[in-house]
């Protein structure tokens, strides 16, 4: 079944989120992305909003031998956030040893990540704010939902999750955890995230770092890196 391409690439794809999002109301925004697909799009909501841009470091915990089927994901913190949709993992095999072995390997690249990213630079707390979780799209929501838990325990006044497109029962799963869900397109038919993109490359380090420095400056409000 063919689909229909929506976006010609995240550029595009943010600002179009981002003119949907400066339609609500939020009180001291920070935008947050799922690296690294989600950051071009955040980039564009986060200078539309003007909201300081940072990451929520979040890796997938891919199902075995179909490492693009999410069974779960998990995110960094001093206390790693842990989210499995048991359904899912138990379809594709992957039981806890698989689970934990996986989840180990991704917490090392996390840390390689944040490494990368920030090092040497502050990062800016949700405590009191609106949160908005953003991607370049979700199939399963499993990352979003990850960063979601995370950011509520880290006390954002409330979490926001904004996507392009997404399949309607992660949006469903979301709505269910999140305080409100922007999606902009719920196709029925939902393959991968690139068959909704003309331009759909895989980012680079460089590319990351490039756009969180290009984004508003944070407030005088902020934590240390990890």
């Amino acid at each position: 079944m063919s689909t229909r391409r929506l976006f010609i690439d995240r550029d595009d794809a943010g600002r179009r989120l981002a003119a949907a999002m400066k339609r609500l109301s939020f009180v001291r925004p920070v935008v947050y992305a799922l690296p690294r697909g989600g950051v071009p799009v955040a980039a564009q909501v986060a200078a539309a909003l003007n909201a300081p841009l940072d990451l929520v470091l979040v890796r997938k915990i891919g199902a075995p031998y179909q490492p693009e089927l999410a069974v779960g994901a998990v995110v960094d913190g001093d206390t790693p956030e842990l989210v499995i949709n048991r359904d899912i993992a138990a379809a594709a095999g992957a039981d806890a040893d698989y689970i934990a072995a996986v989840e180990k390997r991704e917490l090392r690249e996390i840390e390689r990540r944040r490494l990368a990213y920030f090092s040497g630079k502050d990062r800016v707390s949700p405590q009191g704010r609106d949160a908005i979780v953003v991607d370049d799209g979700m199939a399963t929501g499993a990352t979003a939902l990850a960063a979601v838990h995370a950011l509520k325990r880290r006390r954002a006044r409330r979490v926001i999750v904004a996507t392009p497109v997404a399949a309607p029962d992660a949006v469903e799963r979301l709505e269910a955890e999140a305080d409100l869900v922007v999606c902009l397109a719920q196709p029925q038919w939902f393959g991968g995230i690139s068959a909704f993109y003309h331009d759909f490359h895989q980012l680079n380090d460089e590319e990351i770092v490039k756009l969180l420095s290009t984004a508003p400056p944070q407030e005088a409000e902020v934590q240390a890196a990890e």
